[in-house]
């Protein structure tokens, strides 16, 4: 089991002085050299801050200092938050800045790439990009995972750290006042909700306690994990997974029948918040806020923020992560966990004159000192070395502004190609939290994720012409019956062969032969 640990004593200490790294060794090129960059991602449209290419990213002073490589922003799609239609337009105009990068760009670049439009990294990695070829070489499957159709890559991604993302949370404080305990199977569990929705633990004499809530309604559909379905294969919700080694899709399978029909129960039982699809993402401000919610599946870091943040408002206040209950067969598991490979990153188009230059550049960013730089920014400015570990700056850690946030605005945690660091985010996650990642990384509770396919432009186009509306009828049927239209058991057999009529075989089928080309077997 790996711990991460900074504590008191260390954060304390003095900062160690002096250059750490010989600038010299970080040199790509001896003159400055300019290339051009898309960067389209959620938080900016374009390179630099706030999608400002006036306005530098300290994090690109550095880089320019230390490589001598120089970021020109080149961004398309400055009015759209949309990266698809940014990447659309980027591509319609058909000059290409040297580095296409951003948020999602796995698909296009491996539909493009053997096409042309992208340089294969395959060989420019093994000669001129160590680091990079060190992260493959020790993460089996990773570069696979991304590779297209013709068996090369043509993106460096975004590769997040860590282990667990979201937790099941319980109000302690209730528990403890009705003489209940953590809840250890999906029965328990159920009689914890009922005493939740009958037995006042907020104390105010009314039933208004919701027992099972969620700021993202696709968090009802984990309960079915409860019952041995499942919801997704991967961090993205309502994705594929791989069972007996073939892909299917959780909810064509006679486990999610099941286990829709006891949710279904549960909602109309009043366990389940009645604005499970309507509330949004305010309700967990909302229903703890004001003393209502008492279950929910939620991520560490933010929801382990609430004890301190109410602590005066809710006298006693505890929501505590604990343990996934056994489900009816028994398994105890968390089906979410951070995915070790994104499709978010950056590439190197077909008119870049310096391709040697530039996947070097790439490297330098997996290099020891660029890995810190890309996470923590600028050492100095935001973060110090303490003990050899980079500790950030107290004003950041005490700012009034989420450190990601601080982090995007120098240059730092941005959607480029690199290896995320988790002792970036440790540092700003509570006690609470860290306890509950420490116990739930001594139950060996993950699962191994769908990592996607490529598909060639045929199996593309299947894919494209039956699962958007196939998922559509998947989700739509799911809230009708999830809140009493129709009954799941009484309507599964048409249920599926609607699917079968929709072109629910043809996709499963593009899936799996994409997925044995991809990853043998």
């Amino acid at each position: 089991m790996r711990k991460l640990t900074l504590t008191l004593a260390i954060l304390g200490s003095t900062a160690l002085t002096g250059p750490v790294f010989a600038q010299e060794e970080m040199k790509i090129v001896d003159e400055p050299l300019e290339l051009t960059i898309h960067l389209h991602w959620p938080r900016a449209q374009g390179y630099g801050v706030g999608g400002d290419a006036s306005k530098i990213y300290p994090v690109e002073e550095e880089a320019r200092k230390l490589t001598n490589i120089h970021l020109k922003d080149a961004t398309a799609g400055k009015n759209t938050k949309d990266n698809n239609e940014a990447m659309n337009l980027l591509l319609a105009q058909g000059n290409l800045p040297d580095i296409v990068g951003g948020n999602l760009i796995q698909q296009p670049v491996n539909q493009y790439g053997p096409e042309g439009a992208f340089l294969p990294l395959n060989e420019l990695v093994k000669e001129h990009a160590p680091n990079i070829q060190a992260f493959w070489d020790s993460h089996p499957g990773l570069q696979q995972a991304i590779s297209a159709y013709d068996g090369n890559y043509y993106y460096i991604p975004y590769l997040p750290d860590g282990k667990f993302g979201r937790a099941w949370y319980i109000r302690q404080d209730w528990l403890d006042k009705l003489g209940l305990q953590q809840p250890q199977t999906v029965d328990e569990l159920h009689d914890v909700l009922v005493a939740f929705r009958d037995q006042d633990p907020n104390g105010n004499g009314l039933k208004d306690e919701i027992p099972y809530f969620a700021r993202d309604w696709e968090e009802v559909n984990r309960l079915l994990t409860l019952w041995d379905a499942r919801s997704s294969g991967s961090d993205t919700y309502h994705d594929f997974f791989v069972k007996d080694g073939k892909v299917v899709h959780p909810y064509a399978q006679e486990a999610y029948r099941d286990g829709m029909a006891n949710i279904a129960a549960w909602y109309k039982e009043g366990l389940i918040d009645p604005e499970i699809f309507t509330r949004g993402s305010s309700s967990r401000d909302y229903l703890l806020g004001e003393n209502l919610g008492g279950v929910t599946h939620d991520w560490f870091a933010s929801t382990s923020g609430y004890n301190d943040a109410l602590k005066d408002k809710i006298p006693g206040f505890n929501f505590v992560p604990f343990l996934p209950p056994a489900s009816a067969k028994g398994v105890r598991m968390e089906e979410h966990r951070r995915t070790p490979i994104k499709p978010d990153g950056w590439a190197i188009s077909h008119l870049n004159r310096h391709p040697i230059e530039t996947i070097k550049y790439f490297d330098f960013w997996f290099s020891e000192y660029g890995r810190l730089l890309s996470n923590f920014g600028v050492e100095g400015q935001t973060w110090d070395r303490v003990d050899g570990q980079p500790v950030y700056k107290p004003e950041v850690l005490n700012s009034d502004q989420p450190v990601n946030s601080q982090m995007y605005l120098v240059g730092a945690q941005i959607y480029r190609g690199y290896w995320q660091d988790y002792r970036y985010e440790w540092q700003w996650t509570s006690e609470a939290a860290r306890k509950g990642i420490e116990l739930y990384d001594a139950n060996d509770l993950l699962i191994d994720q769908f990592l996607g396919v490529a598909f060639n432009k045929e199996e593309q186009a299947i894919y494209d012409r039956y699962w958007p509306s196939l998922k559509t009828y998947m989700l739509e049927r799911q809230q009708a019956w999830i809140l009493g239209t129709g009954d799941v058991k009484s309507d599964w057999e048409a249920y599926v062969s609607t699917l079968d009529k929709m072109g629910y075989q043809d996709v499963i089928a593009v899936m799996n032969k994409a997925y044995k080309r991809q990853y043998g077997g």
